[in-house]
């Protein structure tokens, strides 16, 4: 009767620590946390099966050198177990195996005197009463346990008070309340009792077991305990490692029942001891496979896909272009390299939106800005003229060099705005290119010939690399010396505006072809652009030339004359200087 109690509660035992084990390894096999602390678990299961084997089954005379042996080596596994554990937990660290090694050396010595017999000098049972008597040596190895048992705990505790407060620290506290628990039971009842001859309580010692389970079992619901945090928490889902081991779980029980149990049946007598061993140890040996199958299964289908699902999510909330790094021979990986291209693309796709958005919005304020300048190059040009004719007028009457001088700068600045109107005109209503083939490399030579008549142009150096040989351009050969004239200007004037001491101003002018387009590029070392203007630059109006001295259209109108060519101008800025570089389709 005491033995089939004990027998049972001894198999609930292993039942809810096998789940615990289960679950730890399942949910994050990768981890070192989730290994070594199942590790620990699986300690814990032999020490079950062990004492299953030995108190369901001895004989009322029997030596159980085997147990104590047994006992002794799982009781070391135990604390070195939990050694790799507080190394690593909770940040997920490597352990550091000198450690680990310099306090497993006393085992060196130990574990021969162990197997020589030097523990004890009687050890089993007689007229069905269990006796042990112990050497000094078994004193010695017992306290060598409690020394790693505290230092484990002792470690565990100083990771308490620097993470106290925070979710890891009640992860800790629950690990430590778990292995205190669990240490308080056993030790008194597996070695303090029976070393003064009290064994009521030892055949009990793994059923104390359960109450570190419980603890554990209770952070794992509420502090998330060896539960992997990733994207698809927060959609409560049921994963399919959690269905995958209930499915096999259940499909060995299913199996023992009902195909090995009819065979034993047939296979043994009622009398015969052997049914008993065979119903109770036949299914803990079938979970080990079962295990095994489990762990396979997760590694080549479960945990892909989970990645594979996390990578879908993040693409879903943003994070375009994100890859998903799996190489595998199978369905799995063809999805994972399609997912790949189909991310990729989506990124581009994204950003020619983006670019596409931008030129509409920039087009637009063109639309806008060329309605507006209409109206007033129309308002000012009238009465702008007729004031030309009164100051050139009076300029001939007037015989006064003074008041001859002051006629003209006014006039000057009348030409000024004309130019200005003129420029606005222009922007409003660009007209359509004259095209022919054109060899962008005279086109540039000969802008370049014309900023030279201008004397701060004359000072700067100026490098040509041309590429020989360029495809012919159907282009406005008049238009785009204007595009190309004006980015020169506009590089000299930033030149002019760092003045430095000693600065030496360069302007480089390169054409090349690249991925089917004719290249044109003007870098200079002036003082550059800053990076949140750089989508401003072809806004209508938008300068960024101190004292007033550009209109903030010359880039405006290059942009509107470049894009009438089916071309493309960009601008960036690079280390010292700006770069503009203008693109046209080979085909052009």
């Amino acid at each position: 009767m005491f033995t089939g109690m004990l027998l049972t509660i001894l198999l609930a035992s292993l039942v809810l620590t096998l789940a615990l084990g289960f679950y730890v390894i399942i949910t994050a096999p990768d981890e070192a946390i989730n290994r070594t602390f199942g590790s620990f678990i699986g300690m814990m299961i032999l020490w079950i099966v062990k004492d299953l084997a030995f108190w369901g089954f001895h004989k009322d005379d029997e030596n159980v050198v085997w147990w104590g042996i047994v006992s002794f080596i799982i009781g070391i596994g135990l604390q070195i177990a939990l050694l790799l554990f507080a190394e690593v937990f909770p940040e997920n660290a490597r352990p550091r195996w000198n450690r680990i090694l310099f306090l497993s050396s006393p085992l060196v010595v130990l574990l021969p005197m162990l197997f020589m017999g030097m523990m004890w000098e009687r050890i089993g049972f007689a007229h069905g009463d269990f006796h042990i008597k112990l050497k000094p040596a078994a004193y010695v190895f017992g306290a060598y346990n409690f020394v790693l048992l505290t230092i484990g705990i002792a470690q565990l505790i100083g990771k308490y008070r620097k993470y106290k407060g925070t979710l890891w620290g009640q992860q800790l506290a629950s690990i430590i309340l778990g292995v205190i628990a669990t240490g308080a039971l056993i030790v008194p009842a597996g070695n303090l009792l029976p070393s003064v001859g009290v064994y009521t309580f030892l055949p009990f010692s793994s059923v104390f077991i359960v109450a570190g389970t419980l603890i554990y079992a209770y952070a794992i619901t509420n502090f998330k305990l060896f539960s992997l945090q990733t994207a698809l928490d927060q959609l409560r889902l049921f994963p399919i490692t959690y269905k995958i081991t209930i499915a096999t779980a259940l499909v060995s029980l299913l199996g023992f029942f009902l195909l090995q149990v009819p065979v034993a049946i047939w296979a043994f007598s009622p009398a015969d001891p052997g049914w008993k061993k065979f119903l109770i140890f036949a299914p803990i040996a079938g979970l080990v496979p079962s295990l095994i199958l489990i762990l396979v299964i997760v590694k080549i289908l479960s945990r892909p896909l989970r990645d594979l699902t996390e990578k879908t999510l993040e693409v879903a909330r943003g994070s375009y272009g994100a890859q998903i790094e799996l190489t595998s021979n199978d369905e799995l990986g063809v999805l994972a390299k399609s997912f790949n291209s189909m991310s990729r693309q989506m990124a581009t796709d994204i950003a020619q939106l983006k670019e596409i958005n931008q030129a509409l919005i920039r087009t637009e304020k063109l639309a806008t800005a060329g309605t507006l300048a209409t109206g007033v190059a129309h308002e000012v040009n009238n009465p702008l003229a007729s004031i030309s004719s009164l100051v050139q007028s009076l300029l001939g009457r007037t015989e006064q060099e003074r008041d001859r001088e002051t006629l003209r700068l006014i006039l000057s600045q009348i030409t000024r705005i004309s130019n200005v109107l003129r420029s606005l005109m222009d922007f409003a209503r660009p007209q359509t290119p004259t095209r022919a083939a054109t060899d962008l490399n005279q086109v540039l030579a000969k802008s370049v010939e014309l900023a030279r008549f201008d004397k701060r142009f004359k000072q700067l150096d100026v490098q040509l690399d041309f590429m020989p040989q360029l495809p012919l351009l159907l282009i406005d050969a008049d238009q785009m010396q204007q595009v190309f004239l004006n980015l020169l200007l506009n590089a000299r004037d930033a030149i002019d505006e760092r003045n430095d001491d000693g600065h030496s101003g360069e302007i480089r002018v390169v054409t090349c072809l690249r991925n089917h387009e004719v290249i044109a590029e003007i870098s200079d070392n002036g003082i550059g652009i800053a990076p949140e203007n750089v989508n401003r630059v072809f806004d209508p109006f938008f300068s960024t030339k101190t004292g007033g001295k550009g209109t903030g259209l010359g880039l405006a109108v290059s942009h509107s004359i470049v894009a009438a060519h089916g071309g493309r101008i960009s601008i960036a800025p690079k280390e010292q200087g700006t770069t503009v570089t203008i693109a046209f389709p080979e085909a052009v």
